[in-house]
C-alpha cells in the first residue's frame, strides 16, 4: 500500500500497478481510506489496481465546503476523472454507499461491479438516532463540538473490536478543526432520503455483478437492508458476517477480504 498521494483535491491511498482492472473503494463516516488497509494490498496481490480516496474533510483531504451529499459525489467524480479510472469495481461502506451508488447510477457504465456494505440506498429509509441528532440545529452543534479524541476512541471501540489506536488517530483527523466538524453536520443535513426516489430500480438496471457484505450485528444499518439489496438486485451475492457489527471491514478483515477476492475471481474477472 502506498503512502498518501493527492489528486483532484483529495488524498488517497493505492496499491497495485496501473491496470484495466481497477477497484475504487469509498469509505464511510467517520473513517477514511485507512479503513481499506487490509483490502488494498489483497486486491493488488490479486492483480487489481486498488484506489481509495479520503472524502473531503476526512483523513488527509481538506474540507470542500459546503460539505453536502451532492458535493461529495462531485468530488468523487473529479477524482476518478483526474486519475482516468474506469470502469471500476466500486466498493462502498456506510456513507460511501450513498455517495458511491449515486455516482454510479448517474453515470451508467462507470462501474463494472458493486460491493455494498452497511449503508442504505432507499428513499423510504429513516435515519438512526445519532444521525437525527446531527441533523438537528443546535443539538448537532453541541454533539459534534463535545467530541474528544478519547471519547471518539471509546465510541468506536464500543462498536467495533477491530478499531486500533492507529485507526482512532486516523479517524480523529475528521474532527481536527471547526470547519471539519461543521462539514459532518452539513453532510448529514443534506442526507434527505427522498432524494433517492428517482433511483428506485436503478441498481438493478446497471446490470453489474454485485456483492452485498454486511455485519450481522449492525445496529445502524441492520441486515434487513442487506436482504433488501439482495432482493432488488438480480443475481447479487449476499454475505452476512456473523459476529461483526457496522464496521464490518474492521471487525472481520480476513473474512471480508477473502470474500471480496473470491467474488472477483468468480463473478468479475
Amino acid at each position: 500500500m502506498s503512502d498518501v498521494k493527492h489528486a483532484a483535491g483529495l488524498a488517497y491511498r493505492e496499491a497495485g500497478g496501473r491496470s484495466e482492472r481497477v477497484a475504487l473503494l469509498v469509505h464511510g463516516y467517520p473513517e477514511s481510506s485507512y479503513m481499506w488497509r487490509h483490502a488494498l494490498p489483497a486486491l493488488a496481490a490479486a492483480g487489481w489496481q486498488a484506489v481509495a480516496p479520503d472524502l473531503p474533510g476526512y483523513g488527509d483531504s481538506d474540507p470542500q465546503p459546503p460539505a453536502t451529499w451532492e458535493r461529495h459525489i462531485e468530488a468523487l467524480d473529479r477524482f476518478v476523472c483526474e486519475l482516468d479510472l474506469g470502469p471500476v469495481m466500486l466498493v462502498t461502506h456506510d456513507w460511501g454507499v450513498m455517495i458511491g451508488l449515486r455516482w454510479a447510477c448517474d453515470q451508467p457504465g462507470r462501474a463494472r461491479a458493486l460491493v455494498i456494505s452497511d449503508g442504505g440506498f432507499f428513499s423510504d429509509r429513516r435515519w438512526h438516532d445519532l444521525a437525527n441528532t446531527m441533523r438537528t440545529e443546535g443539538a448537532g452543534e453541541r454533539l459534534i463540538g463535545a467530541y474528544t479524541r478519547e471519547g471518539l476512541g471509546h465510541a468506536l471501540r464500543s462498536l467495533s473490536s477491530g478499531i486500533t489506536e492507529a485507526a482512532v488517530s486516523e479517524y480523529w483527523k475528521a474532527f481536527a478543526d471547526d470547519v471539519r466538524r461543521q462539514a459532518q453536520l452539513e453532510l448529514y443535513r443534506s442526507g434527505d432520503f427522498e432524494k433517492l426516489s428517482p433511483y428506485e430500480g436503478a441498481l438493478a438496471r446497471l446490470g453489474v455483478p454485485t456483492l452485498i457484505m454486511w455485519g450481522g450485528q449492525d445496529r445502524f444499518a441492520t441486515p434487513r437492508l442487506a436482504d433488501r439489496f439482495h432482493a432488488e438486485i438480480p443475481g447479487s451475492q449476499l454475505s452476512i458476517v456473523d459476529g461483526a457489527g457496522h464496521f464490518v471491514w474492521e471487525d472481520a478483515p480476513h473474512l471480508t477480504v477473502t470474500t471480496l477476492i473470491e467474488f472477483l475471481r468468480d463473478s468479475v474477472d
